[in-house]
């Protein structure tokens, strides 16, 4: 059996149950329940204390955390941006 032979091979067998419900779990139960408590951390932590600056710097943080979290839940998120990116110097 050649190298070909198993692509066509692999290419025909039915697709395996994907992981779509893991994903749709966490996505509706444990990212919105890590919101809640980097919220309620950064209320308690800063918001008590009158340290504003020190909340907004840590929102910075999970700004892009969320940011990243979007990037990896979104499909083909990675390739419209490299499109996106290249447009900015192309000028397209």
């Amino acid at each position: 059996m050649t190298a070909m032979d198993l692509v066509t091979l692999a290419q025909q067998q039915p697709p395996v149950p994907g992981t779509g419900n893991v994903r749709d779990w966490i996505l509706n139960n444990i990212v919105p329940l890590l919101l809640l408590t980097v919220a309620l951390l950064l209320l308690w932590l800063g918001g008590g204390k009158g340290d504003n600056a020190g909340v907004m710097r840590r929102l910075g943080g999970v700004i892009v955390a969320l940011a990243i979290i979007g990037l990896a839940v979104t499909t083909d998120a990675g390739s419209n941006i490299g499109k996106w990116l290249a447009g900015l110097f192309v000028g397209g």
